[in-house]
């Protein structure tokens, strides 16, 4: 797939991005930079600063001899990117709840009606339609940084909610989640939207804690009773 000459990094950095959230790239792989750029008809240059970017986002990392890789998911970054939406994203929602336009609460239920048509079609590729739906919760009022850190996290999210969704059942309860969420959004509950969000969050957590425990006990190579792969030292 070729992309054309126009901000040749950032178009870079979009299509690295998303293959990495999608897991098309696995943990632990290197970026092959040579065959990547051939393959989006760029050179390496503006395909480097695309890496250097998403390394400073979290979803990369690099070392001297070994060139950059998506690192393994772990228990460890889940508890701490989650840790931070508890603390930032109910209160953000809850806040814009009450100052959305009517643009805004339209747009918010629109962003929850392609999540779901998505998931039909796939749950797993939906996952950054679930992204786009969280964000419409926390945008109105203008608190841009607010809203930029929410984004921030809800991509360092995304490969834990995509596992999240991998076993049978946990779409149909995410969608109950979310259009609770939005109802009480909607009729400007700000109590009720923080608490429900919250819950929200918890739940996938609790979920992830279980399901990265049995990764970690089966060894990187995911197999039971499989050994553990080394991982890159940084």
């Amino acid at each position: 797939m070729s992309i054309v000459p126009r901000s040749l990094s950032d178009q870079a950095f979009e299509v690295v991005r998303e293959r990495i959230l999608s897991t098309q790239i696995p943990p632990l792989a290197p970026i092959r930079q040579e065959l990547l750029a051939e393959e989006l008809g760029i050179s390496k240059i503006p395909l480097r600063e695309a890496l250097g970017r998403l390394e400073q986002q979290g979803l990369l990392s690099s070392h001297p001899n070994r060139g950059f890789f998506v690192p393994a998911m772990t228990a460890g970054e889940a508890e701490e990117v989650f840790a931070l939406r508890l603390k930032i994203e109910p209160d953000a929602a809850a806040h814009a709840c009450l100052e959305a336009s009517e643009d805004e609460r339209k747009a918010a239920g629109t962003a929850l009606a392609a999540l779901e048509t998505a998931s039909k079609a796939d749950v797993h590729s939906a996952v950054r339609f679930n992204r786009t739906f969280h964000l419409s919760l926390v945008r109105p009022g203008g608190r841009h940084v607010t809203t930029q850190l929410v984004e921030r996290l809800q991509v360092l999210a995304e490969r834990y909610v995509r596992k999240h969704l991998e076993p049978e059942g946990r779409e149909a309860r995410a969608s109950s989640e979310h259009h609770e969420i939005l109802d009480a959004w909607l009729a400007r509950d700000s109590a009720r939207v923080a608490d429900l969000l919250c819950a929200h969050i918890v739940s996938t957590l609790n979920d992830l804690r279980l399901q990265l425990e049995q990764i970690d006990s089966a060894g990187e190579t995911g197999k039971p009773g499989g050994k553990r792969a080394r991982r890159p030292r940084k």
